[in-house]
């Protein structure tokens, strides 16, 4: 319903919620293929392998605050990422 207006901007907020890994692959084409027609998408999403296999960029928030910002590669190697989503002892292990 939300591509019926054209929009220039599309938020989706948590899209892969409940759905299956076959159904999130769908989800990622449609994505693409709406962004390939020129439409700008924000996506809030907590699905990690769904958001690195998406976005061009990446802003991670901890407690309301940005932690950091980059490019997916860039996001997995960062240190307060890794702390705050996998614990300390992970970042050691």
């Amino acid at each position: 319903m939300a591509l019926a207006t054209k929009p220039k901007l599309l938020l989706l907020d948590e899209p892969g919620a409940g759905m299956t890994r076959d159904e999130q692959v769908n989800l990622t084409d449609l994505i693409f293929k709406v962004r390939d027609i020129g439409i700008t998408i924000v996506l809030v999403e907590h699905h990690m392998r769904l958001i690195m296999g998406i976005c061009d960029k990446v802003v991670v928030l901890s407690g309301g605050e940005k932690i950091a910002e980059g490019t997916p590669a860039e996001i997995q190697s960062t240190e307060s990422v890794i702390q705050a989503y996998l614990g300390r002892s992970a970042v050691h292990a």
